[in-house]
């Protein structure tokens, strides 16, 4: 976690630019700030410290120039403009940015985060990217003004949303029932689509398996973050363990693959082993069987109830987000550009023919 800081503590290395996304950005954020509410050994002092780089990566993505205009504001997909899928703005990006907000806001109590969690939620719903029965769609692009969505739906990004409705219904537990009612809503949903008798299913590419290396993780992140969900929010805790312990007894159950009839696979409802194997399906397993010790360990801290990471309010302050977009071409541009490139031509074939006389 510590090699992938970057030059300025912010989870954007230069090495991995080309496919730097605010998904990818906001998983790093989020791990670090998972770090700071179980106070995992805090790094050097001369080092970038958990929180701190929680709170980089929330700065970074609440920079004005990440929230353009189109699609009435939210994230892009990706951030350099030249990467493929920097017009594509989805719920995965703005859902890793509403969950860091969530979360820093219950841990420092600092209201900025908290109102941009509620307006990432608003936004969400606005563009409709979630509808009315909580279902989350995958995203849409700018060219249609996000009119275009794609309507598939992936488990980690109902379990995204649902972990951070229930960090704001702690953090905040007042007389405004909001929180507890989006939580419920997306708890119900995420049970009813994702979990086909009692076993989680990745709906949108299992029956096929045209899963993507990413998606043949996402069964992990759906049983951890539910099962912090179950934690923080004590009223979902017997209905979510319930569903955990069906599932993860059938992860389990499937791993008979291998030379040593222990490896796991990816389609747990299947009853046995499917040969669909690799890094992905092996932190499906890990992430269901560690979700049911929730129980023995301690909820996630906050300032005020021992955490102890150091944190940096301007923290990513000093960031760069590589390269800018440029203003569209206008004919002025067009023609100027011609003009250019005939003198540049017209200097090589210059250069070639003087070549050619010799002395």
């Amino acid at each position: 976690m510590m090699w992938q800081t970057g030059p300025n503590a912010d989870y954007m290395p230069p090495n991995v630019t080309a496919s730097l996304g605010n998904d990818d950005q906001g998983f790093w954020g989020m791990s670090a700030m998972l770090a700071a509410e179980v106070n995992f050994p805090n790094p050097p002092a001369d080092k970038p410290q958990w929180l701190a780089l929680a709170q980089a990566v929330f700065n970074t993505q609440a920079e004005p120039s990440r929230h353009d205009a189109t699609c009435n504001g939210g994230l892009r997909w990706q951030i350099p403009v030249l990467n493929n899928g920097y017009n594509y703005k989805n719920s995965i990006a703005n859902g890793c940015f509403f969950n860091i907000g969530a979360r820093l806001a219950r841990y420092t109590d600092n209201k900025t985060y908290a109102e941009w969690a509620e307006s990432t939620w608003d936004w969400i719903e606005g563009v409709g990217l979630m509808d009315t029965d909580f279902s989350i769609y995958d995203g849409a692009h700018v060219e249609t003004n996000c009119t275009d969505i794609n309507k598939a739906q992936f488990s980690y990004n109902s379990a995204v949303w649902l972990q951070g409705a229930a960090f704001m219904w702690n953090h905040q537990q007042t007389e405004d029932t909001r929180w507890q009612a989006r939580t419920e809503g997306l708890l119900n949903r995420t049970i009813e689509f994702f979990f086909p008798d009692g076993v989680a299913y990745e709906v949108a590419c299992e029956s096929h398996m045209s899963c993507t290396t990413d998606m043949l993780s996402y069964k992990g992140y759906l049983h951890r973050w539910m099962a912090t969900t179950a934690q923080i929010a004590p009223w979902t805790h017997d209905r979510i363990m319930a569903v955990l312990a069906t599932s993860t007894q059938a992860a389990i159950d499937q791993c008979t693959g291998g030379d040593n009839g222990r490896t796991c696979g990816f389609q747990w409802s299947s009853g046995s082993f499917q040969n669909s194997v690799g890094v992905g399906q092996t932190m499906n397993v890990l992430g269901a069987v560690s979700s049911l010790l929730i129980d023995e360990t301690h909820g996630p801290l906050t300032n005020f109830t021992g955490g102890t990471s150091v944190g940096n309010p301007n923290a990513g302050s000093n960031s760069q987000d590589n390269p800018t977009e440029f203003a569209p071409l206008t004919t002025g541009d067009r023609v100027g550009a011609g003009f250019l490139t005939a003198f540049v031509l017209i200097g090589i074939s210059g250069l070639f023919t003087f070549m050619s006389l010799g002395e």
